[in-house]
């Protein structure tokens, strides 16, 4: 396999700025290049970046990609360092979702409340304004 980077961006779905970007922080290693100075890539960097591409979209950040990679490359070494990464990003998104249900009940009863009058008597205005009119603690 010898590919561009234009190849590689449409079989691993990861666009071409975004290819050069994890390149530049170490997350894919810089390919060779041909004699017109082109990036070349094989195999590896496919099924590379598609882990990577995998993991951001089920929201791991950057260094925690990066030590999951490490750990792939040695794949008869203990995962708990890999288990303890996925429970803490795990506890991360428990936590945002808490914090976006607190924000959707109060948004919920801000509109609820809203007497469709005159922006002057409106309720939506008037919390947005106060954040001690909020009945619930939410993230802001």
């Amino acid at each position: 396999m010898n590919l561009p980077i234009g190849e590689l961006s449409r079989r691993t779905g990861v666009k071409v700025p975004t290819i050069r970007f994890y390149e530049q922080i170490g997350l894919l290693s810089a390919p060779p290049r041909t004699e017109g100075n082109q990036r070349r890539y094989g195999k590896p960097e496919v099924e590379r970046l598609n882990f990577i591409r995998h993991s951001r979209e089920l929201g791991f950040e950057v260094e925690d990609i990066r030590e999951l990679l490490e750990m792939a490359a040695s794949p008869q070494a203990s995962c708990h360092q890999a288990d303890s990464i996925a429970r803490n990003h795990l506890t991360e998104i428990d936590r945002r979702i808490a914090s976006l249900s607190a924000l959707r009940g109060e948004l919920t009863r801000m509109v609820e409340e809203c007497g469709h009058g005159r922006i002057c008597d409106c309720r939506i205005i008037e919390v947005l304004a106060d954040h001690g009119e909020c009945v619930t603690e939410h993230a802001h």
